[in-house]
């Protein structure tokens, strides 16, 4: 079948939505009908070049939508399902599925490629050459074909757009505080940046009780809406920040440093060093340029003497078939704020002008709604 998609085909090129032939799903393999598309800054990073990947490729890693066909193997989902896509699969058998860990599942390290179990890609362009989607996904098509591992079913009263984002940014963000930091009852938290992922890592910490919850953002837009889910204290930039967090804490500086800017940057884990006290953590959510070197600290006088933590994560450290079902309950509990997160929807013509508007520090979420 033919389906629109909007692919990269260089780095540094714009989006291009084009028509692409799709393979019919093979065995384990599900074609899933899209809704909306999540528009999460790490689609951009591939057109960027921070972040590596086969090009070309159809973006897209947040997406829910509808179940057409399956493969003769597919037990997890039916024809008609709706699903919400993880833009990390859980195969179920791996060592880290196996052990509790399904955000480090195997299956994730065709991420980049976009390929499939049998080492093939299902989507192709007029000249027949293969592309991958993005995370084994490719949700800025209006039709894909994945894998089982990548589904959750999830209950038809849920609104496509809430179910799109919670195939990435929310247990991302919500997972790096309450999974990755811990953050407890009492804790004073400072998060870095507040867009899609870093709003998520605020509400997540506000849920487990922090009690200075202090953002840093240079765009006003985003620390108005900070307010909003759970902040107390928002500042332009980390010197400011570092000021009230010393009058705050009385000089012990804050629990938690929780890292969630568009491109991570030395200087920015610097400041996070800086702004978290003894045996503290650092939390890093974000991704930088993959040529670039993020991480320069000494170890005396700002690691090894504070006893400070530095931890990396995927996903939050969220297992998928967990906690996607987990967010949504506490969504329709009203515990969780997710149509807040959207702040503007665009069709597939306007990826462009979606990422353009994010750049441009305009938006917590943007979200593509297929049609037709």
């Amino acid at each position: 079948m033919r389906t629109r998609a909007a692919i990269i085909r260089e780095t540094g090129q714009p989006w291009e939505v084009t028509e692409l032939e799709l393979d019919e799903p093979q065995e384990t393999e599900v074609r899933i009908r899209f809704e909306v598309s999540g528009m999460c800054h790490s689609d951009e990073h591939l057109r960027t070049g921070d972040s590596y990947a086969l090009l070309p490729m159809v973006g897209g890693h947040e997406g829910a939508g509808v179940v057409e066909a399956v493969g003769s193997r597919v037990s997890r989902v039916a024809v008609g399902d709706h699903v919400v896509c993880s833009f990390i699969p859980v195969c179920g058998v791996c060592r880290y599925c196996s052990t509790g860990r399904q955000n480090l599942c195997d299956r994730g390290a065709e991420m980049a490629t976009g390929r499939l179990a049998d080492g093939g890609f299902r989507f192709h362009d007029d000249d027949g050459t293969g592309m991958g989607g993005f995370a084994m996904l490719g949700t800025f098509a209006r039709h894909a074909v994945v894998d089982q591992a990548s589904c959750v079913r999830i209950d038809e009263d849920i609104p496509f757009e809430v179910a799109a984002l919670v195939g990435c940014g929310v247990p991302t963000g919500w997972g790096a505080s309450v999974n990755v930091a811990k953050v407890g009852a009492g804790d004073t938290v400072v998060v870095f940046g507040a867009g899609g992922v870093g709003m998520n890592a605020i509400q997540g910490a506000a849920y487990a009780g922090a009690k200075n919850l202090v953002v840093v953002d240079p765009v006003a837009f985003k620390r108005e809406k900070a307010q909003e889910f759970g902040a107390t204290h928002v500042f332009a930039d980390a010197g400011e920040a570092q000021e009230a967090v010393v009058e705050l804490t009385r000089g012990q500086l804050a629990d938690h440093a929780v890292v969630t800017v568009g491109v991570l940057s030395a200087e920015v884990v610097e400041q996070a060093a800086a702004i978290v006290g003894k045996g503290c953590q650092i939390t890093l959510t974000s991704v930088g340029n993959k040529d670039d070197v993020q991480i320069r600290l000494k170890a005396n006088g700002q690691v090894v003497g504070y006893q400070r933590n530095i931890q990396g994560h995927i996903f939050g450290m969220s297992n998928p078939l967990y906690d996607i079902p987990r967010l949504l309950g506490l969504y329709r509990a009203g515990r969780v704020k997710l149509d807040e997160l959207i702040t503007r929807e665009y069709t597939l013509d306007e990826v462009n002008q979606g990422y353009q508007d994010l750049d441009d520090g305009k938006l917590i979420r943007g979200i593509i709604r297929h049609g037709g």
